[in-house]
């Protein structure tokens, strides 16, 4: 078995176009249970949107597509990632935009509702998603998210895999298991399905032993098993110790920078969105994944999900002081 199926070459313009369901988010501000909080901030968070942010803030090209409701947290939505820099196509749709609410029982221990059922979010469809946006993009990135929230949103990234594939565009996935919105059965065959026809894949080691079926807890082997799937670039999460990825049949490791830690939501969003934007740019494996890592450090160095990520310049001079302080 060959270690990946030929991938094209990036292309120089178009950039990344994503698509799911972004959320309004409330969060409690201090520590303690909800019951007690009397402090909270609104604002928006979605894996999918992360990443577009993410990229948009180191300076590549990215669009986000998506269904809101008539109502003030769709109009947040659109607002919010238009004034990133994300080109956002909002598709406004009568039901009510999901919510997230967000609350720190403890220090270090994060506790999240979703109030999605039903949400517009979850009523995307393939006509939603142009076949030119595909066309013209470098990179299609979805999440394994999108296909676990309703019939017609599998179908949906069912139908822009195949529209990217037919028109040589690269297919990026972000595991993202969410064991709330699906069974292990259904999710491990849908999720190994995109796996297979993926470019670029992007999993944490519990994520990978789940599409693979295996007990395996090596993530240089779990890599090498994501890739004999199709994937070139399979890119497995540790967290804490950084990642290790199979890319084009090279195993490579980089470590994690060393951080207090804030805020472990939105990190892994961080690391893909540092990922792709190298990529994007035509880094080598080296770059993309010191990027990467540096994303994901960041991210959990600030709080929320996506509101604090960095800057190219920002990132720069995270990175010098990693440098110092290791």
């Amino acid at each position: 078995m060959t270690d990946a199926h030929a991938v094209p070459a990036p292309r120089t313009t178009g950039g990344l176009l994503t698509f799911g369901e972004t959320m309004g988010l409330i969060v409690a501000t201090a520590i303690g249970t909800l019951e007690h909080a009397r402090d909270f901030t609104f604002g928006i968070g979605g894996a999918e949107s992360n990443v577009a942010i993410g990229v948009a803030r180191l300076g590549a090209p990215a669009t986000w597509i998506g269904r809101v409701g008539s109502d003030a947290a769709g109009d947040l939505v659109g607002r919010r990632l238009r004034a990133e820099g994300v080109r956002a196509v909002a598709v406004r749709d009568p039901s009510f935009t999901g919510l997230m609410i967000r609350h720190q029982r403890a220090a270090g221990v994060v506790h999240v509702d979703y109030h999605r059922a039903g949400s517009a979010g979850s009523r995307l469809t393939s006509d939603d998603l142009p076949v030119d946006a595909v066309r013209q993009a470098a990179i299609l990135h979805l999440s394994g998210i999108t296909p676990a929230l309703s019939a017609s949103a599998r179908h949906a990234t069912r139908y822009a895999v195949a529209a990217a594939r037919a028109h040589g565009v690269l297919v990026s996935v972000d595991v993202n298991y969410r064991g709330k919105l699906w069974d292990r059965d259904t999710a491990r065959r849908e999720l190994r399905g995109l796996v297979t026809e993926a470019d670029i894949v992007f999993a944490g080691v519990e994520e990978a032993q789940l599409v693979l079926g295996s007990h395996a807890t090596a993530p240089e082997r779990l890599a090498m098993d994501l890739a004999a799937l199709g994937p070139a670039e399979a890119v497995v999460k540790t967290g804490s110790r950084g990642c290790t990825a199979r890319l084009d049949g090279v195993t490579h490791t980089e470590p994690a920078l060393s951080v207090p830690v804030v805020d472990t939501v939105g990190a892994g969003d961080a690391f893909v969105a540092g990922y792709l934007a190298e990529r994007l740019g035509g880094g080598g494996p080296a770059q993309r994944l010191r990027t990467a890592c540096a994303m994901g450090a960041y991210a959990v160095s600030v709080p929320g999900d996506c509101e604090l990520l960095p800057t190219r310049d920002e990132l720069e001079t995270f990175l010098k002081a990693g440098d110092v302080l290791r």
